[in-house]
């Protein structure tokens, strides 16, 4: 593992790219030191399946975002990361021949079109409390989804009628044409344009799916959203998307979290932040206050004088983390002195007579320092008497 170079140094992008700018990146990459342009070149075909296995992870949403977070260690099982396992290049999915059109030809190389494919994924998005997001919750989607039509089986024929073999592919879903290039020979392998890739051709279309093989019906999906959950995060349902092709698996759901906001708390990872109103009564005195936490009142004990913007820190107050529900992030707490802004004629002259005890205060504290002592006077300058 220590000696795999980043990905997004493979390829030539920062961490930050799009997915089409990754693709572009692949391509160039690719084209470089695809082993038709260099035959014999060992290096150039080592560097070609390190470009492949980099865009292997970094095409792939969920894959980008395990190596994002745990590097290479993410797909070496000894590791204790997310255990992918190593690369195997002959069931990478061609993606050389997806994204160049099969323009270099490749024999064992290429798949075949009419072979088992995985449906593709479906998103959506699901919206939650930010206390459902904190604490988890189960929610229930409904989402018309694809299933095998029950007439036709998924043949998309009519019964009695199944599907032939297409005479221009010869039942491979894929036509191969020779031209020269730049290169030489250069073999083209395309999509049958008469089969679609299917190898089969259907005359007579099932009346209950139109050919498709699927029909549509709404279904109700249990979502489980995790605790600690943040938004904009996705869950990821498996065998929930589109049904596969020739056989193929189903793709998955893709559910997107959106959090409602909350009038109280703001969220920062795993930390909320908070602000709080005291009285200033209970700033001069201190003693006890009551704080609104995520978990509901939290008696807090606060110190005589505390000013206003005191911040303080409860610790394990904040949001679940994924990894571990029993470990929490942080709540901090912003103390804000309130000052009354209507007070009664007696408030008035209770805050006006502290006024005045803490100015005569003051200036005897003044008088003190600065030696302006009535007895000091009397002694030395008889300022007594004058008085």
């Amino acid at each position: 593992m220590a000696d795999k170079r980043d990905y997004y140094e493979v390829l030539g992008v920062d961490k930050n790219a799009s997915e089409a700018d990754i693709k572009k990146a692949y391509r160039r990459v690719a084209k470089k030191y695809h082993p038709d342009t260099n035959p014999g070149d060992k290096e150039a075909e080592e560097k070609f399946k390190e470009a492949a296995e980099a865009y292997a992870v970094l095409s792939d949403e969920e894959k980008r975002r395990k190596y994002d977070q745990f590097g290479h260690a993410a797909f070496d099982p000894n590791a204790g990361g997310a255990g992918f396992g190593g690369f195997d290049f002959a069931d990478m999915g061609d993606i050389f021949g997806d994204i160049f059109g099969d323009m270099f030809g490749g024999g064992s190389r290429q798949r075949q079109s009419n072979g088992p494919v995985k449906g593709a994924n479906i998103k959506t998005t699901v919206r939650v409390s930010f206390e459902e997001a904190v604490f988890g919750t189960q929610t229930e989607i409904e989402l018309p989804l694809k299933d095998e039509c029950n007439v036709c089986h998924g043949t998309g024929a009519q019964p009695g009628h199944p599907p032939e073999t297409c005479s221009k592919c010869g039942g491979k879903g894929q036509v191969v044409y020779t031209q020269q290039s730049l290169f030489g020979m250069a073999r083209t392998v395309q999509t049958c344009p008469d089969c679609q890739g299917s190898g089969k051709i259907i005359k007579y279309k099932c009346s209950n799916c139109a050919g498709s093989g699927y029909v549509k019906s709404k279904k109700k999906i249990q979502i489980a959203v995790p605790a600690g959950i943040d938004n904009g995060q996705s869950i990821r349902i498996r065998e929930k998307g589109e049904p596969g092709i020739n056989g193929g698996g189903r793709g998955d759901l893709l559910v997107t979290v959106l959090v409602d906001r909350h009038p109280i708390f703001q969220r920062q990872e795993y930390d909320l932040y908070s602000t709080e109103p005291i009285s200033f009564t209970q700033a001069a005195l201190g003693g006890r206050v009551t704080l609104n936490t995520i978990d509901g009142p939290y008696e807090y004990d606060i110190k005589p004088g505390t000013q206003t913007n005191t911040k303080i820190k409860l610790k394990g107050k904040g949001v679940p983390t994924l990894r571990n529900k029993s470990v929490r992030g942080d709540h901090y707490v912003t103390l804000v002195v309130q000052v009354p802004d209507k007070l009664t004629e007696e408030q008035k002259s209770i805050l006006n007579q502290y006024e005045k005890t803490t100015t005569v205060n003051a200036r005897s504290s003044t008088d003190s320092a600065g030696g302006f002592s009535f007895g000091d006077h009397k002694k030395k300058k008889g300022f007594g008497k004058k008085l």
